[in-house]
């Protein structure tokens, strides 16, 4: 590439060597092909041969695709200083370089995102960006009426329109990067941002298979989208599987699909008629045809991972059991801290004034008597203007008559409702301070405790329930509110207000004047001086959701005006703007308490204006030239926004602009950017005072106002990484993880503060260890009212020094602030307690976080103010998940984008991987009353799965490092004698276990007499002709066909003679049998036989889905290379119709003969096989995996299972069975159409489809005719378990009564379902069905029946075995309802005649009872082997004719390709000894290594069933070692999303295993079989050829 003008012999030395390195490194993966071509091009660019045209630089990582590269990034919307990058230039020679230099600017967060995410694109790989369905992610109706809080419609659109550059179309962009990468699903999924066309090229050629040809550069991009839409394979070309059902058809009908038409037993070579020209995806390790655009974006992902983790970080791992999820060593690196243990810092002493009030109501007096006309409180209406003042005579009238009625009005003369200490709530609204103001005062002249909460909007507010635990541990009983607030609270339909959820019973008195009493002369409000009795209740959210009342005393509160007065300087007459909330924090401290006791003028500026006019406080503090504001960093930010619709405005009044969130890592930037901009409106830098509050101590420090020209104090520019292990570092390397904190002042006067360790015991901090603020002052919270239990750890801490000795006697207060004592005794503040994240042992603050993810500049994808961080806590870690707001105009693109970016920056500053990242509709997310978000609400939300996310992005992969290592397996060195001497020593048994003896004597003369089944036909014909053998039921429950014995064998007799007559059908020839379940295939089957041809029965195909079932049909015949197909009218016309030849070519059938009217002949003789060994008939059948098989089952065999059925089940002349099962083969086919032939019983055939129609069929049946025995298969028992569960009074109103049923047995070849069984057996108990009679029966294909739980066993048992164990194929049994536990039946008791051993499936040796092996068997009833066509003789050597490696080298084994183990239980057999059960666990072929474990699909699949409750059905498999999860999605599509993350969770919590790929789909999509078996490697190639038009696909990084 770079070398064309290079010679690269010629190169000096210290460059070859570099060159020579890059390749080591990209030979062993250490780096990506594009990372390598970056550096090789960097590298040899200087020694270029310069004539080449060099290609347009890369567009810059930061913008969108849309954006060319301009060449400054753009500010982020975090500086957002005055308007453009431009404006700072031009600004910045202008400062002082003496006092801050270049490192210490507040905007340096932005800059640092912004040079990691340039940093990161050296080796970034494009990320597969999720695919969706249109419909999915149709953004929910935004409220019109109000922007998304806490950001303005405004939000920056001027910032990106003068400095994003030139724009390019879209088109251009999409055609560039077309060309590198034709197969993904969206232009832009494999380049997802945007590098240019030379840098992804060689990329692609490495990673993707060859891309199919690109489109003209011409095309437009509609043109693309259709162009992706019809990248399928193609079904016609012999690439892909026999067509799969499009899914609108499939869902109707369950399907036989055999995925792979790979024939077992059938030679490779011979296989190649056109239907099967398809490799099995198994055994051809490359996969996918090329033309698959979902394995390029697994192959993307695959690209990736390989990228090197971060080493994981030390910390230790228990599991519960032996197994240890990871022992990293202690990281050498970590900082330790150096510095000697704090002092505790003393604030300056609080003054005494010799006219402070004695109590804060005594100032209300004074003022409202002396000073009655001074104004107290303005109040704006929605428009920002004024609309009424309170003066202080009014304010104290009013608070005295409140005060008179509360205590004399409410109840009777002689029993008043409140008296003096009760709590009371205060229910206004924001916009209505004055009331508040009249209702607090009026409480507190009351000597009642008024307790402030938010006006309850719904009942399905965020954290409603919580408020009610705060009323309830309050014992609140009664509520003040206004007679506005009154009636626009909720109510019942009979006018009542409505209970709120988790609230207690509560009175409403409402405050308006007009209701109120006026004293009487002699009633005065008794006014004691401050004592320690609680004054009022404020209430505080913890981290987790909890809402507890701090309890302030009447002292606290006014020494807490006191030092705020004397902090921050109050004058008697000042005004002071407050945009905060009055109820609670510096809202009430400031604007409602210290105001009052200084006689202030507060104007209040409610939320809903800001809202509206969001330059409202700016215009208020110029109109009354206030002396102090109290805002937000969000209330500067807004300003900032509006301001330039703003020209006569001046802030030179302001003396102290107060920050009430001035802690925040975000307020630098916000308070640096407001000064920016309005310095030039007479804001003087030294009036900006950060502070630092918490409930609990109430004001911990707040900057004083500074003198005019003072230096500014500096700031703090600390390592990232020393922060994350709680130590002070400056930062001096890197500048990009450097965090920039600004001081909070100093300790409030008369206060006492020290650092301790924010977990363990309050011991004291070193001065450079973050730690948790403590205050020991009057001026603070008391207890959390009504919970002494939680009180003492906050509100009574005594520090301890190094050695554990308390430093002394007084008790401190923690403030759930985390941060340090810098020089000067300044406070610097570095995060909150209930923000911290603790991932690995390391510290990050969730406000650190949502900073950098600002600083990825979201302008066009997500609202500024709706960023939540949170940790779920995941595999024994904590683990971050951000959810954000994406703005309603942001394209798929964008956000993806933004994510993907957010990713990096924050990987890249904090060194800590996210786990997920979420994007969900404009305002959707649960707001906090003053419009910040909830963030316990919405972490509970996002567990529950009911977040309704609109994109989301999972990471997995990057940050789980604790994750155990895999297991190694052992090679097996030791010699088969040492280890069976090994299992005995260690006590185990042998797996083995058998059924009974196959007897002969009760069969004695039948057996004789007539070996054959066709012999057993016309024996029962002749000695007992009209015994019925079959009667066929309708969906009526009609019987529509009944067969006797001699009805059976005349029909048999007229087949066998049409046969013979047709030339071309010769005797031991195959013959298809095309029939709906039913007697005339029963019929044919005999005729087959009589004739001498060999039947094989196949499933007829739907008429309604031609398309995909008819090939399978075609493959059966093509296979068996039948020579003729026996079938129906009404089929044959199917088969020879035009819908049948669009799929398969019709003009090649063999001989088809209609059997409905065939003429009354008899054949000329009736055949008689030579020996036992003959075959009989074959068995096809598609297995899970897609393999469709075809076993030859010979006479003996089928004469030794009939008499073994007949022995287990007691099957004799005079008993009936009803069977609802498929007849085309395995044990179903065996029961219809070989069981009463050869015993001589009655069976009642129910074709399971009729039940689709008519759900009480089957058990209506049962009931009608007393059946004792009935067989069903799995999606029988589910269709009546779903359908008919919650119908069972009605059944029993119709006199359905299952108490005749002794046995019900499930006809599988899988792991019982016991969940299924048991639901079913509890469902119907009601109807008399016994909890004993459903059990199953377990075969495969080496032999079809193994188990069948008959008459005379013991109960199948059911044992708990350990998860972890059986990954390592060992058994371990535990208790019932021990974590990790699998429950797991017996298949049945094992049939007569049967033997089955454990067996090493890698070793062939057998194994002891305590290990997960292959299931062998040995009967006479085996199947000969597999039919094959030129006889691959060893495939057939290897499944049935096997021979141990060791212990018994004689006997002839057949593998039935299942692991199983074998447990002796405490029950007897028949024969008196204990009886041996056989548990079987899964498929051998099915199974999934993953991390060198075994892993069973079923068990994955039951988690993820769980997970969520929309989840229907779920299918798992994997793909080059990626684990794809798919879930069937029976919500609503807004539920799609959710699901991600939850299944990602469960996954990897219960199965330690990390999901690659999540993919939602339709219910009805995951295939299914006729024995409701999914098929899980048909959905695989259905997925891979992107033919499963999911409803979104998530791949998790």
């Amino acid at each position: 590439m770079a070398e064309r003008g290079v010679d690269v012999s010629a190169l000096p030395q210290e460059v070859r060597e570099q060159l020579a390195e890059l390749d080591l490194e990209l030979s062993e993966g250490d780096i990506t092909q594009k990372g390598y071509e970056k550096k090789r091009a960097k590298l040899l660019a200087p020694y270029l041969v310069q004539t080449q045209t060099l290609a347009p630089p890369p567009a810059y990582d930061g913008q969108s695709p849309g954006l060319s590269s301009a060449p400054a990034p753009k500010p982020g919307p975090s500086n957002s200083s005055s308007s453009s990058s431009r404006h700072r230039r031009t600004r910045r020679p202008h400062r002082s370089s003496g006092t801050r230099d270049e490192r210490y600017r507040s905007d340096i967060h932005t800059e640092a995102v912004q040079a990691a995410l340039a940093k990161h694109k050296e080796e970034k790989m494009a990320l597969p960006m999720p695919t969706k369905r249109r419909s999915t992610y149709v953004q929910s109706p935004v409220d019109n009426c109000t922007p998304p809080d806490s950001s303005s419609s405004s939000d920056d659109e001027a910032v990106s329109s003068e400095s994003a550059g030139p724009q390019q179309s879209p088109d251009t962009w999409i055609n560039s990067s077309l060309h590198a990468s034709s197969t993904s699903s969206s232009a832009s999924s494999t380049l997802s941002h945007g590098e240019s066309r030379s840098a992804q090229a060689p990329q692609s050629q490495q990673a993707l298979p060859p891309p199919a040809p690109a489109q003209p550069p011409h095309s437009q991009p509609s043109a693309l989208a259709e162009a992706f839409a019809q990248t399928r394979i193609d079904p016609g070309g012999g690439v892909g599987p026999p067509d799969v059902p499009s899914q609108a058809q499939a869902r109707g009908s369950r399907v036989d699909l055999p995925t792979n038409a790979v024939v077992r037993g059938m030679s490779r070579g011979q296989s190649r008629s056109s239907m099967m020209e398809t490799a099995d995806v198994r055994r051809v390790g490359r996969g996918v045809p090329v033309s698959s655009r979902v394995s390029t974006k697994i192959q993307q992902l695959l690209n990736t991972l390989k990228r090197p983790k971060r080493p994981p970080l030390s910390e230790f791992f228990m599991d519960d059991q032996e197994e240890i999820v990871e022992v990293p060593q202690a990281d050498p690196n970590t900082p330790r801290p150096e510095g000697r243990q704090i002092i505790p810092v003393k604030g300056e002493p609080l003054g005494v004034v010799s006219n402070w009030p004695p109590a804060l109501q005594a100032a209300l007096a004074r003022w409202g008597a002396t000073q009655g006309k001074s104004p107290a409180l303005t109040a704006l209406d929605i428009t920002g203007k004024p609309l009424y003042t309170l003066t202080y005579g009014k304010l104290w009238s009013r608070s005295v008559k409140l005060a008179y009625t509360l205590l004399n009005k409410l109840g009777t003369k002689n029993e008043q409702i409140l008296k003096p200490g009760d709590r009371v709530a205060l229910v206004y609204p924001n916009s209505d301070p004055g009331m508040f103001w009249v209702a607090f005062y009026g409480c507190l002249l009351a000597e009642v405790i008024p307790v402030p909460i938010e006006v309850p909007l719904s009942r399905k507010d965020a954290g409603s329930s919580q408020v009610g635990f705060l009323l309830g541990s309050c014992g609140v009983g009664l509520a003040l509110t206004s007679e506005i607030c009154l009636k626009g609270l909720p109510k019942t339909p009979t006018g009542e207000i409505l209970q709120f959820k988790g609230w207690p019973r509560l009175k409403w008195v409402v405050t308006d004047s007009k209701y109120l009493t006026k004293p009487s002369k002699d009633w005065q409000p008794h006014i004691p001086t401050a004592n320690t009795d609680t004054a009022y209740i404020e209430y505080k959210a913890s981290k987790e959701g909890t809402v507890m009342g701090v309890a302030v005393s009447k002292v606290a509160m006014l020494t807490h005006c006191q030092a705020l007065t004397q902090a921050c300087n109050y004058c008697e007459g000042e005004t002071l703007v407050n945009v905060l909330d009055f109820k609670k924090d510096m809202g009430l401290w400031h604007g409602v308490l210290t105001s009052v006791m200084n006689r202030i003028h507060t104007i209040s500026v409610p939320y809903a204006v800001m809202k509206a006019c969001p330059l409202s406080w700016v215009q208020r503090v110029h109109i009354h030239k206030a002396r102090v504001a109290l805002v937000k960093c969000r209330d500067l930010h807004w300003a900032m926004m509006a301001h330039r619709d703003q020209r006569d405005t001046s802030l030179a009044s302001l003396r102290m602009l107060i920050v009430a969130d001035g802690a925040n890592p975000w307020s630098v930037s916000s308070c640096d950017a407001f000064l920016n901009v309005f310095q030039a409106y007479g804001l003087k830098p030294e009036v900006v005072c950060p502070c630092a509050t918490s409930p609990e101590a109430m004001t911990v420090a707040i900057r004083r106002p500074g003198v005019p020209g003072a230096p500014l104090p500096a700031r703090a520019v600390l390592s990232m990484s020393g922060l994350s292990h709680g130590i002070i570092r400056v930062n001096t390397e890197d500048k990009n993880s450097a965090l920039t904190v600004q001081d909070v002042g100093h300790v409030m006067p008369g206060a006492l503060m020290c650092i301790v360790k924010p977990d363990g015991p309050p011991m004291l901090c070193k001065t450079d260890e973050i730690g948790e603020i403590v205050v020991n002052s009057r001026a603070g919270g008391n207890m959390y009212y009504g919970l002494p239990g939680v009180t003492k750890n906050t509100f009574e801490v005594i520090p301890v020094n190094a050695s554990g000795a308390p430093i002394g006697e007084i008790p401190f207060v923690r403030s759930g602030l985390l941060g340090f004592v810098g020089p000067g005794s300044l406070i610097f503040v570095v995060g909150k307690n209930e923000g911290l994240l603790i991932v690995s042992g390391r510290r990050h603050s969730a406000d650190d976080l949502v900073a950098t993810a600002l600083a990825v500049e979201p302008v066009k994808t997500v609202y500024r103010g709706r960023i939540a961080v949170f940790s779920v806590t995941v595999f024994y870690d904590e683990r971050i998940v951000i959810v954000a707001e994406q703005r309603p105009d942001a394209s798929e693109e964008d956000s993806f984008q933004w994510m993907s970016r957010v990713l990096q920056a924050i990987d890249s500053i904090h060194q800590v991987g996210l786990y997920c990242l979420a994007l969900v509709s404009a305002n959707t997310l649960p707001k906090t009353p003053l419009g910040g978000i909830h963030i316990s609400d919405t972490k509970q939300l996002f567990l529950e799965g009911a977040l309704h996310p609109c994109n989301i992005l999972m990471c997995p992969h990057t940050c789980v490092t604790n994750m155990p290592k895999p297991r190694q397996k052992q090679p097996v060195g030791v010699g088969p004698a040492s280890i069976m001497v090994g299992n005995l020593v260690a006590g185990k048994r042998i797996a083995q276990a058998a059924g009974r003896d196959l007897g002969l004597i009760e069969d004695q003369d039948l057996v004789r007499k007539h070996q054959f089944l066709p012999e057993a036909l016309q024996w029962r014909a002749q000695t007992d002709p009209d015994h019925t053998l079959y009667v066929l039921l309708n969906a009526k429950g009609v019987a529509v066909c009944t067969a006797t014995c001699v009805q059976l064998h005349k029909r048999a007799e007229k087949i066998a003679a049409a046969l013979m007559e047709r030339s071309g059908i010769n005797m031991g020839e195959n013959v298809v049998l095309l029939y709906p379940p039913g007697i005339d295939l029963i019929a044919a089957f005999y005729g087959c036989l009589y004739a001498g041809c060999i039947p094989v029965t196949v499933r007829p195909p739907h008429p309604q889905n031609l398309s995909a079932t008819l090939p399978t049909v075609r493959m059966i015949i093509d296979v068996s290379k039948a020579a003729c197909i026996l079938t129906t009218q009404v089929l044959m016309k199917i088969l020879r119709s035009k819908e049948a030849a669009t799929t398969v070519n019709i003009k090649t059938w063999p001989i088809i003969i209609d059997t409905d009217d065939l003429p009354r002949k008899r054949p000329p003789t009736i055949f008689k096989p030579p020996n036992a060994e003959v075959i009989a008939y074959l068995d096809f059948s598609v297995s899970t995996t897609g393999m469709l098989t075809g076993v030859k089952i010979s006479h003996a065999a089928v004469g030794a299972l009939c008499r073994s059925i007949k022995l287990q089940c007691e099957l004799y002349s005079s008993r009936q069975i009803a069977i609802c099962l498929d007849p085309y083969c395995g044990l179903g086919f065996v029961l219809w159409c070989l069981a009463s032939v050869y015993s001589g019983h009655q069976s009642i055939l129910i074709p399971p489809l009729e039940l689709e129609s008519s759900l009480t069929l089957w058990l209506g049946t049962l009931s009608q005719y007393r059946i004792r025995d009935t067989f069903c298969s799995y999606s029988v028992m589910e269709l009546c378990t779903k359908g008919l569960g919650g119908q069972t009074e009605q059944l029993k109103a119709r006199g359905v009564n299952l108490a005749c049923v002794r046995s019900c047995v499930v006809i599988a070849e899988e792991r019982p379902r016991l969940a299924l069984t048991h639901s079913f057996s509890k469902l119907f108990k009601d109807l008399g069905l016994s909890m004993r009679a459903v059990s199953t029966a377990f075969g495969s294909r080496v032999n079809l029946a193994i188990c069948l739980q008959g008459t005379t066993g013991p109960d199948p048992s059911t044992v708990y075995v350990d998860m972890k164990s059986l990954r390592h194929d060992r058994v371990r049994l535990v208790e019932r309802g021990a974590p990790q536990s699998l429950p797991l039946m017996e298949s049945g008791t094992i049939l007569p005649g049967v033997r089955v051993i454990i067996v090493n499936p890698e070793t062939r040796g057998p194994l002891g009872d305590s290990h997960l092996g292959e299931i062998w068997v040995n009967s006479p009833h085996n199947a000969t082997g597999y039919y094959t066509i030129y006889g691959e003789e060893n495939l057939q050597a290897d499944h049935f004719n096997t021979k141990l490696s060791f212990g018994d080298p004689q006997t002839l084994w057949a593998r039935t390709g299942y692991l199983g183990f074998v447990k002796r239980t405490e029950l007897t057999d028949s024969s008196g000894d204990r009886h041996d059960a056989l548990f079987v666990v899964g498929s051998l072929d099915e199974t999934l290594e993953l991390r060198g474990l075994r892993y069973h699909p079923i068990d994955i699949e039951t988690s993820v069933l769980r997970a969520h409750r929309s989840i229907g059905e779920s299918a798992v498999f994997t793909w080059t070692n990626l684990l794809v999860v798919v879930a069937e999605l029976c919500g609503s599509e807004q539920d799609a999303l959710d699901l991600v993350p939850l299944v990602t969770n469960v996954v990897l919590e219960e199965h330690h295993l990390i999901v690659g790929v999540v993919v939602i789909v339709d219910p009805g999509v995951i295939p299914i079989n006729s024995r409701g078996e999914k098929q899980r490697m048909h959905l695989r190639d259905s997925f891979l050829a992107d033919q499963l038009d999911p409803i979104y696909v998530a791949y998790n990084m």
